[in-house]
């Protein structure tokens, strides 16, 4: 069983205010209390969430406070244990969530822990790591049992840091379904949609068009998508009815969350099928939709959150090489390196797709 010497103080990226952050040296290693662990965090993603949280476009709710450490996609080794833990010995690899429910709402006992009815209140054992509490960019933290898995030997540290991205993707597939043999449509080519695009093809569908624009289509393309529509050259709609003969797509993944694509998939799924909502809009974003539309032909329309048990099996699909995540990885940057990569991540520098912090490396 590996010894770790575990430092008294830490390395983390503190946001101090809305729009300011600081790479501070002197943060209390956490200790873990009843059923968590410490883990030693090895790799951590940026998410398309976390700028938003940075500037404080959602000061008050993600994060609830100041001084505040985000950071959620996340993979490392578990460094100690808390009181009861008996799932997990020090030196295991893990992968972690987001989420963890209270765990006895009505939604966590069904297993829909993304959906917990007691949602940000800690008294009740809630917790949402790295947006209402403490996450990732840093060099050890404190998580529940519950929000983290065992990750294959075979499966590196940076990858298992996109085990959140894929694992949303494959809820995604999951609540809508999936038609083998059929052809599915993804709109918007960044780290979700990507993702995706690769689920949807492994778990059987034989044609995946993807809707975008700019460097991130042109890297869809690369990374194996069967087609590519460039909305600022075609009509969406048209150009997907065009591709499968006039009847449309089995499935839309919706992955961008931008204004008008709700509609543009309606149009674009056939007579019965399917769209899920994985993309996540701005607040207040409201859209009209061709209601008669929908109920003659029968399209099933349904809102994904977040990645209810699918970690497991996305690490595993990683681990067989069922799914590649590898070649979304673009970018690597130290910790003490936050402001570079953050900025390389949201300005799609050198067609940044995923850009990886690694807080324990220099």
């Amino acid at each position: 069983m590996p010894a770790y010497e575990l430092p008294e103080k830490m390395t983390a990226c503190v946001l101090t205010r809305p729009g300011e952050f600081e790479i501070q040296h002197d943060i209390p290693v956490p200790q873990p209390g009843p059923d968590e662990v410490l883990c030693k965090i090895r790799a951590v993603a940026i998410c398309g969430s976390d700028p938003e949280i940075i500037r404080g476009d959602l000061a008050g709710s993600w994060p609830p406070s100041y001084p505040f450490i985000a950071g959620h996609e996340w993979s490392g080794e578990v460094a100690a244990l808390g009181p009861g833990v008996v799932e997990f010995k020090v030196g295991d690899r893990v992968a972690g969530e987001a989420h963890k429910g209270c765990g006895y709402c009505v939604n966590c006992k069904q297993g829909r822990y993304t959906l917990c009815l007691n949602y940000g209140k800690p008294d009740t054992g809630h917790r949402h790591y790295g947006f209402t509490t403490f996450g990732a960019y840093c060099q050890y933290q404190v998580y529940s049992v519950k929000s983290v898995n065992h990750m294959p030997d075979n499966v590196s540290f940076e990858e298992g840091s996109l085990c959140d991205t894929a694992s949303v993707s494959l809820h995604g597939i999951d609540v809508s379904g999936i038609t083998s043999g059929g052809t599915s449509v993804v709109i918007g080519p960044g780290p979700i949609g990507l993702c995706t695009m690769r689920l949807a093809k492994a778990l059987g569908s034989v044609r995946v068009i993807m809707v975008g624009r700019g460097s991130r289509l042109e890297s869809a393309k690369r990374l194996g998508a069967d087609e590519i529509v460039n909305f600022m050259d075609v009509e969406p709609i048209a150009a997907v009815r065009e591709l499968t003969g006039g009847l449309g797509v089995d499935q839309v993944f919706e992955c961008s969350g931008a204004p008008g694509t709700l509609t543009q998939a309606i149009r674009m799924v056939k007579k019965g099928g399917s769209i899920s909502l994985i993309g996540v809009a701005k607040d207040g974003e409201m859209e009209s939709v061709p209601y008669k539309y929908i109920t003659h032909n029968e399209i099933a329309i349904f809102g994904s959150r977040a990645n209810p048990n699918t970690s497991g099996r996305v690490l595993e699909m990683m681990s067989s090489g069922t799914l590649n995540v590898r070649d979304f990885i673009t970018h690597r940057f130290a910790l003490t390196s936050f402001a570079q990569a953050l900025e390389t991540f949201v300005q799609r520098k050198e067609n940044a797709v995923k850009v990886v912090i690694l807080p324990n490396q220099n």
